[in-house]
């Protein structure tokens, strides 16, 4: 096969390393979770290792190119119908059933931003996320309140999981070779509840951040007619001034004074 055909469709880079991938792999805790879904799984070198180490475990690939899940049949035939060819990006864990699952993958890097939302999406049944992003992504994922590369995705994913750069990745262990640097991230699902409305919590990030050289009280200028408004703490700063406890604490404002207008 043509690596260079699936990287132009769907973005994605092949690792070829063996040990890379042996230690991705063995990231995963395996702790409080039976069912492990690994993303774009192209040719199998992470998916051997798992199943390597974890055959205990109920492992499903999901795989968006159709030449390529049919590679995996004929690779790993006792999987069977737990090769799906899909898009993880439409795919629903409840229709399965499942309930409490890890994730896993080399993802493709112009989907891994909205990877990650869709990950936010199901948080809820996520307890845990070893990955592979661009490096660039995966600073953007750590960052810090203050830092030019905060935003949405630093604030939603550091609301819900402890986050954590495992090691970075030579050029050298893709084909083809990605013009970009790599890295390895954890992330460990929070034992505490966000105790605010999250619907309105993530309508605030994405609001504050969408002007995000704004000070709050102009950003949020949507929210403007809720009461006493201008009471509301943190409005004049920025949202890259503000951490993920900090724009819970806003939410939780908003969320008082919206129910004194209803």
């Amino acid at each position: 096969m043509r690596y260079s055909i699936y990287r132009k469709k769907f973005d994605q880079y092949f690792l070829k390393d063996k040990n890379i991938a042996k230690k991705i792999v063995e990231n995963l805790s395996f702790k409080n979770y039976d069912t492990v879904i690994e993303i774009g799984p192209g040719y199998g070198m992470l998916t051997q290792y798992l199943y390597l180490f974890y055959s205990d475990y109920k492992i499903f690939l999901i795989e968006i190119d159709k030449t390529l899940s049919d590679f995996l049949k004929k690779k790993f035939p006792f999987l069977g119908e737990k090769i799906i060819h899909g898009d993880f990006l439409k795919w629903n864990p409840e229709k399965m059933g499942l309930k409490n699952f890890a994730i896993i993958g080399n993802f493709p890097y112009g989907k891994s931003s909205q990877i990650l939302f869709h990950i936010l999406k199901y948080n809820q049944y996520i307890p845990e996320c070893i990955g592979m992003f661009q490096k660039e992504v995966a600073q953007r994922i750590v960052s810090n309140s203050g830092e030019k590369t905060y935003g949405i995705l630093s604030v939603l994913i550091q609301t819900f999981y402890h986050v954590k750069v495992l090691f970075t990745v030579t050029k050298n262990v893709f084909t083809p070779v990605p013009n970009v640097k790599s890295a390895v991230i954890s992330l460990k699902k929070k034992k505490e509840n966000v105790d605010c409305n999250q619907h309105l919590f993530l309508e605030c990030v994405k609001t504050a951040f969408n002007q995000r050289r704004k000070k709050l009280r102009n950003s949020l200028q949507s929210l403007k007619n809720i009461s006493n408004f201008y009471q509301i703490p943190f409005l004049d700063k920025r949202a890259e001034e503000l951490s993920f406890k900090e724009f819970i604490q806003l939410t939780k404002e908003i969320e008082v004074r919206k129910l004194e207008n209803d």
